[in-house]
């Protein structure tokens, strides 16, 4: 359930672009990441800072496409998020020598350091390209590519990086042991 709620701009953005063009879409996925805020908050949940800046940079973004009729701002607030992401990670690794995935992470499932630099390290490489891939899209194909590319594309791309990582760092993963089973209880209603 978390999964749809957390692409439900997404969802909505693709909706409304199919039925009323790109300045709907874009001002519906405006709408819809400001309803996920308040959802979240009313929930009594923990805005996360990722879903901040998301949204502030959709209304930015998608409030420049929309005043100046132009939708490549709200084409390139993709590139914008992934670079940022990259550059949090690679400022991260490089200037603080910290790795934020090992602090995030680190309770879920253990790796030994090298391991957890190749994953911080391929996220980096994946966020950079993905935000070029989306530049190229969106300048040298149709407006309906760049959407659906969006929409389908990218997250397909993003789940089979995942899946290789997985898959290559699997071997040096080690997951929490499992919390030991409450003992049976005892049938009460048989004699001894």
């Amino acid at each position: 359930m978390k999964f749809l709620f957390d692409f439900f701009p997404f969802i909505l953005f693709y909706i409304a672009y199919v039925k009323w063009g790109i300045y709907a879409a874009t001002a519906t996925a405006i709408g819809a990441s400001a309803v996920q805020i308040v959802v979240t908050l009313l929930a009594g949940r923990k805005v996360q800072a990722s879903q901040w800046v998301s949204m502030i940079l959709i209304g930015v973004f998608g409030g420049l496409t929309l005043f100046l009729q132009n939708p490549i701002f709200v084409m390139w607030r993709s590139s914008i998020v992934n670079w940022l992401l990259a550059g949090v990670l690679l400022g991260s690794l490089v200037v603080l020598r910290k790795n934020p995935l090992k602090a995030l992470l680190g309770a879920q499932m253990q790796m030994p350091d090298f391991a957890w630099r190749r994953l911080a390290w391929s996220m980096v490489g994946l966020f950079t390209v993905m935000g070029v891939l989306n530049i190229v899209i969106a300048k040298n194909f149709s407006e309906a590519a760049w959407v659906n590319y969006k929409t389908f594309g990218s997250p397909v791309i993003t789940f089979l990086f995942f899946m290789g990582v997985i898959l290559l760092l699997s071997r040096h993963m080690t997951l929490p042991a499992q919390k030991q089973a409450a003992p049976a209880v005892r049938d009460s209603s048989r004699q001894p």
